[in-house]
């Protein structure tokens, strides 16, 4: 029996990868429960994990450069819709996406999958030269944070660390505006001093959404290479049991929502969910690489035009080979 070790958030779905109703024959899988927070710094400086969750925007970068520890399966356990992520400095003179042209913006990583996706949005639907942007990092509300992979940028790019927290210089008018996934302090205490470039997010996730097609994938599985080149098997069937598990957690959703009492704290669960699926289809978190290909495609895209990728990687670079194949 091989045992392998699969550092991942504890999501719903994945649940049923450790609770006994997915099995992979002749595998038993180890769960480790952790957050991106942790698991990234400890796949990305030291592979310590078997299966790991993995930053799609730091995957292929390491792709690229040849220095992939981890091969990546098309089971995509991480995707948010970010247009909810831009604050602002009330009173800096950005009343539309196009005025962040030329600023200066924090953002806690260069190389961070958010950066990639907000700077892709960015250039591809308001015509932002975001290589023309002053990027400042650190930390959104907490000081020292530093890049997780070495940066390659071209000389003309400003992208440079700066001391303190992004909520502090936003505040003292050192940038103008934050791209992160955590609310800057300010903006989490109600200060009218940060507000949103995109005043109701949601909205503009959705017209987004319809009109590319996109649910932006954030993170993704990899296997580690070297467990991989003893069994290429392994890969497909990886891919399939994630898949499988992520069947089941639809299952226990509408499941839930046939009984008479629900198990979510979610008054209006039923309704949101109705929503979803009319947005976003009868399976919203589509694993697999044709599935995905165009969002995929575009990914790739912006990664080598945003200096983080050495080439323009083509899909099938990023993930293991014989995934194609698998069911998902």
């Amino acid at each position: 029996m091989l045992t392998l070790t699969v550092a991942c958030a504890p999501y719903d779905r994945v649940r049923a990868l450790f609770d006994g109703r997915v099995q992979i024959p002749g595998v038993r899988l180890v769960q480790v429960p952790i957050h991106s927070e942790q698991s990234f710094p400890r796949a990305f400086s030291r592979a310590e994990f078997d299966v790991t969750e993995l930053s799609l925007s730091s995957h292929l970068l390491q792709v690229s450069r040849g220095e992939a520890a981890y091969a990546a399966i098309p089971a995509f356990v991480s995707r948010a819709f970010r247009h909810g992520c831009i604050y602002l400095r009330d009173g800096a003179g950005i009343a539309t996406a196009k005025d962040l042209q030329g600023r200066r913006v924090g953002i806690p990583e260069y190389q961070m999958t958010l950066g990639l996706w907000l700077r892709g949005i960015l250039a591809d639907e308001h015509g932002v030269d975001v290589n023309g942007i002053a990027w400042r990092t650190a930390g959104t509300n907490q000081a020292g944070r530093k890049e997780r992979l070495r940066l390659e940028l071209p000389p003309e790019m400003d992208v440079q660390p700066i001391p303190g927290t992004l909520n502090d210089a936003l505040l003292a008018g050192e940038i103008d505006a934050i791209l992160s996934p955590t609310e800057p302090a300010a903006f989490a205490a109600g200060d009218p001093r940060v507000v949103r470039l995109f005043p109701d997010p949601r909205a503009a996730a959705i017209a987004y959404h319809r009109r590319t097609g996109f649910h932006p994938i954030m993170h993704l599985m990899g296997i580690r290479q070297d467990i991989l080149a003893r069994d290429p098997t392994l890969a497909p069937r990886l891919t399939a049991a994630f898949a499988e598990a992520k069947r089941l957690a639809l299952a226990d959703i509408e499941a839930d929502l046939r009984h008479s009492s629900l198990t979510q704290m979610l008054p209006f669960h039923a309704e949101e969910w109705a929503a979803t699926k009319a947005l976003l289809g009868p399976d919203p978190w589509t694993y697999g690489i044709a599935a995905n290909q165009a969002e995929l495609e575009a990914i790739c895209r912006w990664s080598h035009a945003q200096h983080l990728s050495r080439r323009r990687l083509a899909v099938a670079d990023v993930f293991a080979p014989g995934v194609e194949e698998a069911r998902t």
